[in-house]
């Protein structure tokens, strides 16, 4: 499997407008911002709140990979907290607390995992021309034609 990556670590003082940044230059040399430009919009919101979890969930920097493997777009945040994300309940009244909900109804995919001094959590975004890698048990297989 031919892979392209990029990684970064962004600091809790100013780390989601660059992670943000980052990500979006490296979606316009993807073809993503031009070919898929509501895809790239949300891989950038992903971004965001990924980052924004880091620093405010587990205080740390937040370290993002993504990883372009010809199928998927896989953003993973890696931070220092061991503690697994859960979706909170929705509330009218709490302010916070909907990212996850959010990586969740833009990502294709998403799930953490624990690892060494923390957790990374791993969205995938499959490729804006091609058919989702990972369709939904019972979903017919996707037409090659």
């Amino acid at each position: 499997m031919r892979a392209t990556g990029w990684a970064r670590t962004f600091p809790i003082s100013g780390g989601v407008r660059a992670g943000r940044q980052w990500a979006r230059e490296h979606l316009e040399a993807l073809g993503w911002t031009s070919r898929a430009p509501d895809t790239a919009d949300d891989v950038l919101l992903t971004v965001s709140e990924l980052i924004t979890n880091a620093h405010v969930h587990a205080h740390s920097n937040a370290q993002v990979v993504l990883l372009w493997d010809r199928r998927c777009l896989h953003v993973s945040v890696h931070d220092a907290s061991t503690e697994v994300p859960l979706p909170r309940p929705q509330s009218d009244v709490r302010t916070g607390g909907r990212g996850l909900a959010i990586v969740d109804s833009l990502a294709d995919s998403w799930r953490s995992h624990p690892q060494a001094g923390g957790k990374t959590i791993t969205a995938c975004f499959h490729a804006p021309d091609r058919p989702d890698p990972h369709p939904s048990e019972g979903d017919p297989p996707a037409s090659t034609a």
